[in-house]
């Protein structure tokens, strides 16, 4: 606790004036409070997935290619207990067959621990019924031997499914290609695709052979299914046409990232009216015991509000902790907004705070001096987003955000992380978080 703190927490004792008299008309009169309004609004984007990305390098190479038998594409990232992973990658002596797993993907953890394991079973050749099939290793209009992309005849069997032999050529999944996920600790994984096949794998109607090759592809984490397709369904128009008939990524790639990021609630908050011999917390500073771990660590504003309110120069203290429309108490999710009213003069000081869920001790507030409520006599008004900072107080070790098993959505209880033993700080751990403006917009308005 800064010394400004310890200070603001020991009853002052005011100091009469002489010859005061309440009735005097000419003593200066008190200015009539004025009742504000404050909004917390969650503006996050529901995205689909946590995580998402291409492999498109060999194993070994300096440059993104196609896989040859005896190759390997690897890709690493990271998933949340209860994560689902969905890739896909062309199998190229085709019009438009490629390898992914089914609409429910592959679970990357089993009884709440992760996965290492040789997947290849859940792994299956689908057909993405956008280009009439051909005789895999000799069509004409296929990757290898094409004039150039998207050069087929439409399939007349629109829907994306599971692929058929119809030459009597095509060699069972595992006998081309590997598919293992490996656990690295911290919900962390790699993914390795291997191509095992021997180089003359599909024997064709002309005495030949044609070797399995397959192409760049794309990968997703998420919890729901049908990732990349739907079963019985058209293609969807993302970019699986071009990676299913000529290995090219880049379309699909960007309309997954564009579905991808941390999706977070915001949670009951504290907030305080006050002077400037009060701060919630202190930039550089440990907390100060007063509630400030509870409402980053846990979403719990109770011990917090309790304690400020306890402080002479508090005029106005308390909790937010129920959602426009709601029930009752809990947390904020996109489309939701809190709301909290109290009364101020010029010359007071607002301070609040709400913690951005995933994570482990995270939390958005102004800075720790606090927000001026007045400019003069003139209460302030409107959009105060850009005040905020994300501040990490410094009490729980970080985890990368919506992956942590000790953050609120995953933990088994309340304070379960690594204790820090650090400062309040403006967060700065490394990892990649959304901007303040794309989750939270604060807007406060004098009523009346």
């Amino acid at each position: 606790m800064s010394t400004l703190q310890r200070a603001a927490l020991v009853p002052i004792v005011a100091l009469g004036l002489a010859c005061s008299d309440d009735d005097d008309p000419t003593q200066p009169t008190e200015p009539t409070p004025t009742t504000f309004e404050v909004r917390v609004a969650n503006t996050s984007p529901v995205y689909d997935f946590i995580g998402s990305g291409v492999f498109n390098t060999p194993v070994g190479a300096d440059a993104p290619g196609p896989v040859t038998p005896g190759g390997s594409y690897e890709a690493t990232f990271s998933a949340p207990p209860g994560g689902v992973l969905s890739f896909a990658t062309m199998f190229v002596q085709s019009n438009d067959l490629f390898f992914a797993p089914d609409g429910d993907g592959i679970a990357l953890y089993e009884n709440g621990a992760p996965i290492t394991a040789d997947v290849t079973d859940q792994v299956l050749l689908w057909d993405a019924g956008t280009e009439i099939d051909q005789e895999p290793g000799l069509g004409p209009d296929q990757a290898p031997r094409q004039a150039g992309p998207n050069t087929g005849e439409a399939d007349p069997t629109d829907m994306v499914r599971r692929a058929e032999d119809g030459f009597g050529n095509i060699p069972a999944v595992a006998d081309l290609i590997e598919v293992s996920v490996t656990s690295l600790g911290d919900g962390r994984f790699r993914l390795v695709i291997e191509n095992v096949g021997s180089g003359m794998d599909i024997a064709t109607s002309d005495g030949g052979s044609a070797p399995n090759v397959i192409a760049p592809g794309v990968w997703t984490v998420g919890s729901g299914s049908d990732a990349l397709f739907a079963e019985g369904s058209s293609d969807r128009g993302e970019g699986l046409e071009g990676l299913a008939e000529d290995g090219t990524v880049s379309d699909l790639a960007a309309a997954l990232a564009a579905r991808t990021g941390v999706t977070s609630p915001l949670a009951p908050g504290a907030y305080a009216v006050h002077s400037a011999a009060v701060q919630m917390f202190t930039d550089g500073a440990p907390d100060a015991g007063l509630g400030l771990e509870a409402l980053a660590e846990d979403g719990d504003p109770s011990g917090l509000a309790s304690s400020l309110a306890g402080v002479s120069e508090v005029s106005a203290s308390g909790v937010f902790n129920t959602p426009t429309g709601a029930a009752g108490p809990g947390p904020a999710f996109p489309g939701d907004a809190y709301t909290f009213t109290f009364e101020a003069s010029p010359g007071d000081l607002l301070s609040f705070a709400t913690m951005f869920v995933q994570s482990n001790d995270l939390f958005y507030a102004p800075d720790d001096a606090g927000l001026a409520l007045f400019q003069g006599e003139t209460p302030v008004s409107g959009d105060i987003t850009a005040q905020l900072r994300l501040w990490d107080a410094g009490t729980e070790v970080n985890q990368e955000p919506g992956i942590g098993g000790d953050q609120a959505p995953r933990q088994a209880g309340p304070d379960t992380g690594a204790d820090e033993a650090g400062v309040v700080r403006v967060v700065d751990d490394g990892y990649t978080y959304p901007s303040t403006g794309t989750v939270v917009q604060v807007t406060i308005t004098p009523q009346g």
